[in-house]
């Protein structure tokens, strides 16, 4: 009987690790790209006891190989954002500060009322440019008079449509716009940052609709925008940061694409997870809030916040700006067939309605 049991289950992980693989845009596909690390335990859990408490038979071996092919294929996703994989991003040699550049992003979570623990945590680490996503005018109200000596220079777009994004910075900005990329009611933000020595820098901050039944029921729209403005850094390439609560795993096949079509590097990989959601619930938590530079970057540090009071973990992340060392950078790059896929999703994106 037991048998029966861990056989029938090491086949349904691996058929939702098959699943994953299917391209296709609806959500309940796209999703089980999201618990790839649980999808493993599990795995291993099963064929663990299958070897342990399973007399030999048919169903022993069933619950061997299913669960062993899902672990195989599970951790061939996971691998390269552990540290036993090469750093994608190279190690800063020095901290010169004139040419770093910290951020704090943080999704806020609209309803949350810890407005002051955040304000905290940004006093204490001193970023020089803070982002809060999912923040409403209540939230504005309470961080404004808190950063505007410190963070003079700033982008407010209050929304209670759980896609409101503010940005604060202690440096200064310039050619700055707020977009509708894709769909009308979600904002990006595009501007240029000035860093103390006077270099400029491009930086991108999205809060693209997750694939979710409650809010969307395909990733389309989503994977749209982050290709598109993955096009534009291609199309006209300089130093470039891109942040955000993507809802999106650094290893699903849309950001492991974005990255081949912007030629973006994960500071993640070869470090480790950074799982930024969900903040309550560590069984279920995998890393959503990104922040993703081209080759003209090393990094000084990254470290994953305190709880707030959000769902999400804030992201902190320092880079130096040091264009001298980015042929010491493997950067991804897309084939044709790639760059025809991401060009066919973006026009799907902005032409087919998101039902309601």
């Amino acid at each position: 009987m037991l048998g029966i049991l861990l056989g029938s289950i090491a086949i349904l992980l691996l058929l939702a690790t098959l699943i994953a693989r299917i391209h296709l845009h609806w959500w309940w596909i796209r999703s089980f790209e999201f618990p790839r690390l649980q999808i493993a335990f599990l795995a291993l859990i099963t064929w663990l006891l299958a070897v342990i408490f399973v007399e030999p038979g048919p169903w022993l071996w069933v619950a061997l190989l299913a669960s062993g092919i899902t672990v195989l294929f599970q951790v061939y996703y996971i691998l390269p954002w552990t540290p036993l994989w090469p750093v994608q991003v190279k190690a800063a040699e020095s901290n010169d500060s004139d040419k770093t550049i910290t951020l704090l992003i943080a999704n806020v979570l609209t309803p949350n009322r810890q407005a002051q623990a955040l304000i905290d945590m940004i006093k204490q680490h001193q970023p020089d440019i803070v982002l809060t996503l999912e923040s409403d005018q209540w939230w504005q109200d309470q961080l404004d008079p808190a950063l505007a000596e410190q963070w003079p220079h700033s982008v407010k777009i209050p929304l209670d449509n759980l896609y409101g994004m503010h940005l604060y910075s202690h440096l200064e900005l310039s050619s700055t716009s707020v977009e509708w990329l894709i769909q009308d009611d979600i904002p990006s933000i595009h501007t240029r940052v000035r860093l103390a020595n006077g270099d400029s820098i491009r930086f991108y901050a999205l809060h693209p609709r997750p694939p979710a039944p409650s809010e969307s029921e395909k990733s389309l729209w989503r994977d749209a925008e982050l290709l598109l403005v993955g096009k534009k850094i291609h199309e006209d390439p300089q130093a470039t940061l891109v942040a955000g609560d993507l809802n999106d795993v650094a290893w699903s096949r849309t950001t492991r694409l974005f990255c081949r079509v912007g030629g973006m590097l994960d500071p993640r990989r070869g470090r480790g997870l950074f799982s930024t959601f969900h903040a309550k619930y560590p069984v279920l938590r995998w890393p959503l809030d990104h922040i993703f530079v081209t080759e003209h970057f090393t990094l000084v540090g990254m470290q994953r916040l305190n709880y707030f009071g959000s769902d999400h973990f804030p992201i902190l992340a320092t880079f130096c700006y040091r264009p001298s060392r980015q042929d010491e950078h493997e950067t991804p790059e897309a084939d044709a067939e790639e760059r025809s896929e991401a060009s066919e999703t973006i026009q799907e994106g902005k032409t087919e309605t998101q039902e309601t």
